[in-house]
């Protein structure tokens, strides 16, 4: 079978930012790394945090002037971040703006968790909204001077690796 574009990126050397993983016609993914990849000590995003991360980061998203243009979050299933799909009519400066605000909305957030009710949620018990923020406190760090110019992956991710 043919190999998938985002298992042809070598993990060993992805640092935690933002990238653009692919272009499928008008739709870039961008590949938002929190952790590192496969790191020794196991420090990978907890499933309940990610998930009210997941839930707070649409929301945001698709409630500021760029909704139109969203057109997926969710996390990975490695736990060492989120994909972000937009529209190519937003640039790449403007998502890394998104996800800035989104990072500081999740770290200002009180209150009811969005699409956190039994019937909004396929599983609404499992949130956790100060692991969230921590996620959002470690990252935003991260992002808060990634430009444009830092999206594409570094030569070295894309260099073949050893079996």
């Amino acid at each position: 079978m043919k190999q998938i574009t985002s298992f042809t990126i070598n993990h060993d050397f992805l640092k935690r930012g933002m990238y653009i993983s692919r272009v499928d016609g008008d739709v870039i993914t961008y590949d938002i790394r929190m952790k590192l990849p496969n790191n020794a000590e196991g420090d990978y995003l907890e499933d309940f945090a990610l998930h009210t991360l997941e839930h707070l980061f649409a929301t945001y998203v698709r409630n500021t002037p760029a909704s139109d243009q969203i057109i997926y979050v969710g996390p990975m299933g490695c736990r060492t971040g989120f994909y972000f799909l937009t529209r190519d009519s937003l640039s790449g400066a403007d998502a890394i703006r998104l996800v800035q605000e989104t990072l500081q909305f999740v770290i200002d957030f009180t209150g009811e968790i969005p699409g956190g009710k039994r019937w909004e949620c396929g599983n609404y018990l499992a949130h956790d909204l100060e692991g969230a923020k921590q996620i959002a406190r470690e990252m935003l760090p991260v992002m808060q001077n990634w430009t444009a110019a830092q999206l594409p992956y570094p030569a070295e991710v894309l260099q073949p690796h050893a079996e």
